[in-house]
């Protein structure tokens, strides 16, 4: 790619190995399958599946998962000119468990750091971030140094576009979670939309209704907030409207990935101008989508499947 991104994304790359046996702990499991993960990698990749020029800024490990990442975001759409490879720390591995329809344990490998965490100010292209209709970022980015200076850098450099917030708490990245409030809190004014499920709202704002959650991200700068609600739907704020998109009926496989898929998605969505209610039913639908399978950034959905699921059909009938 040359032209510069439609959508950049700033934070988590790394490998998913993910069981092929659903119902099975991870000591009985005999099997696994490896794909891209990391959950801005995923946004970028389910963006990608829409149409969008996307890239991402991260880091990888100087080893053979860091070439793979390298590899799959290219050929899964994603620009990886802005990955950094780091030589100290590993390209780090994520394995889960699934119990569907609701249980998906997570097992980070990132310690004692991960190279996304790693990225400084210096290696940041100011001028494409700048230059980005859209950019997406995640809390956990703010966990540590040198990501958390590298995140503000970023953040400066924003004077148009949409920006967005992935609220993505993870209690696994931070000491306690009033740490992760004092940096959330630190951002919040910076960007212009902020994303998150009732738990991550109560980390950021202090509020788990989805409502006054709403509400205290808009008092604290964000011009749209976006709250998932699990089986409620989604709920969306800004200062003139309020959209409500309710959950649509799909059997679920493996829910990991379901709110990448939604961010790739809204992001489409917003970048497209579309109304509110549109960006909001046509995200959860992708969201949906990648729920029902296995993976994450393979199995993000092209427009068509959406418009196949929206219909009341099922796209995964030809997968």
């Amino acid at each position: 790619m040359t032209d510069p991104a439609e959508i950049l994304t700033f934070g988590r790359a790394g490998v998913d190995i993910y069981p092929l046996q659903v119902g099975v702990g991870l000591e009985d499991v005999t099997s696994f399958g490896k794909f891209l993960g990391g959950t801005t990698a995923n946004v970028a990749v389910a963006a990608a599946r829409l149409g969008r020029r996307t890239a991402i800024v991260t880091g990888v490990g100087d080893d053979p998962f860091g070439r793979y990442v390298r590899r799959e975001l290219h050929r899964l759409g994603v620009d990886d000119r802005h990955v950094v490879t780091n030589s100290t720390y590993p390209t780090p591995v994520t394995f889960c468990e699934i119990f569907p329809p609701d249980d998906f344990p997570l097992y980070f490998y990132r310690k004692p750091s991960a190279p996304d965490l790693q990225v400084t100010p210096a290696d940041l292209d100011l001028g494409a971030i700048a230059a980005a209709g859209l950019f997406w970022l995640s809390v956990s980015g703010l966990s540590e140094e040198p990501s958390r200076s590298a995140h503000h850098e970023a953040l400066g450099a924003r004077e148009r576009g949409h920006t967005v917030l992935d609220l993505d708490y993870r209690p696994m990245f931070w000491d306690t979670p009033a740490a992760a409030t004092e940096q959330v809190q630190k951002v919040l004014g910076q960007v212009t939309v902020a994303v998150g499920n009732r738990e991550e709202c109560e980390v950021a704002v202090g509020e788990t209704d989805p409502e006054r959650a709403a509400d205290a991200l808009l008092d604290a700068g964000v011009q749209l907030a976006v709250v998932k609600q699990g089986p409620k739907g989604v709920l969306a704020k800004s200062r003139t409207e309020r959209v409500v998109s309710p959950p649509l009926p799909i059997s679920p496989y493996n829910g990991l990935g379901a709110g990448d898929s939604f961010g790739g998605s809204l992001a489409h969505g917003l970048l497209a101008g579309w109304p509110l209610d549109r960006v909001l039913s046509r995200a959860n639908a992708a969201g949906a989508i990648v729920a029902s399978r296995l993976e994450c950034s393979t199995a993000m959905p092209t427009s068509a499947e959406i418009d196949v699921l929206l219909a009341g059909g099922d796209p995964n009938q030809d997968r």
